[in-house]
């Protein structure tokens, strides 16, 4: 039995942001194995490369460029579109978590997480959607969050940017659907990666999340994979605005 040709998204390209571990990565992977080429992208050229390199085929590129300041996303989109080709997909991934008591939140802080996991989406996103929308087609998928709906104790900075950027992924939809672009978002819930290690070796915090989460269990990063392909692909083109939560169901229950 062969693939339905409205998730076949081979010969496009991609780029992912934030993508040299973790959630992007994994990502990447996926769109690769779709048959995509894709663009890693951070801020680091070695990690980017050791990324690139863990990669299927050989139509894995690399731009490495600051997701959160302006001049250096104008530059590094041209840069892509120069050298690698018009990007069919974008996947705004990149993305922070700072912990602490809301009380205790810094300013300085404050500006970092907003910039790192909000200004960068507006940024790369407008910057990417100034070609889509001259081509005409487009998919854009912001990385939004279990706690684009939900908030813990010590991570309302977090939950602010996540919100944020679930209302800018409908605001994107309201302006650039009309030129053939859709910009959907995807929430992860409880992701096992390494930066959530030491929340999953935390044995009373694990067994939360667990009972906490009709899955029963913590998410994989390859979880993830089938949303952001579907959402990529020409069976969502009467998709936009929405967010696919993918958290095990845990935004469903009590």
């Amino acid at each position: 039995m062969t693939a339905h040709p409205l998730f076949d998204i081979g010969g496009r390209t991609a780029l992912v942001t934030g993508s040299s571990r973790g959630i992007g990565l994994a990502l990447a992977r996926g769109l690769a194995e779709a048959g995509c080429t894709v663009v890693l992208n951070g801020r680091d050229p070695d990690r980017l490369a050791d990324a690139a390199a863990s990669l299927p085929g050989d139509r894995v590129h690399t731009a490495a460029f600051d997701v959160t300041d302006g001049p250096s996303v104008a530059a590094g989109i041209a840069d892509v579109e120069e050298r690698v080709g018009p990007l069919d997909i974008l996947v705004n991934n990149a993305g922070m978590q700072l912990r602490a008591p809301l009380l205790e939140f810094t300013d300085t802080d404050w500006h970092r997480i907003l910039d790192t996991n909000l200004t960068s989406a507006f940024l790369v996103g407008r910057e990417t959607a100034r070609r889509m929308t001259e081509r005409g087609h487009g998919k854009i998928i912001n990385i939004c969050s279990l706690q684009s709906e939900v908030a813990r104790p010590g991570i309302a900075p977090y939950a602010a940017t996540k919100g944020a950027l679930k209302m800018l992924t409908k605001g994107m939809c309201a302006d650039w659907g009309p030129y053939g672009v859709q910009v959907n978002g995807l929430g992860p819930g409880y992701i096992e990666t390494e930066l959530t290690r030491p929340l999953v070796e935390d044995e009373e915090f694990s067994a939360w999340v667990r009972r906490r989460t009709p899955a029963g269990r913590w998410g994989r990063t390859e979880d993830l994979v089938g949303g952001v392909l579907f959402l990529a692909s020409p069976a969502a083109d009467f998709v936009s605005g929405q967010v696919l939560y993918v958290d095990g169901g845990m935004t469903s229950v009590l």
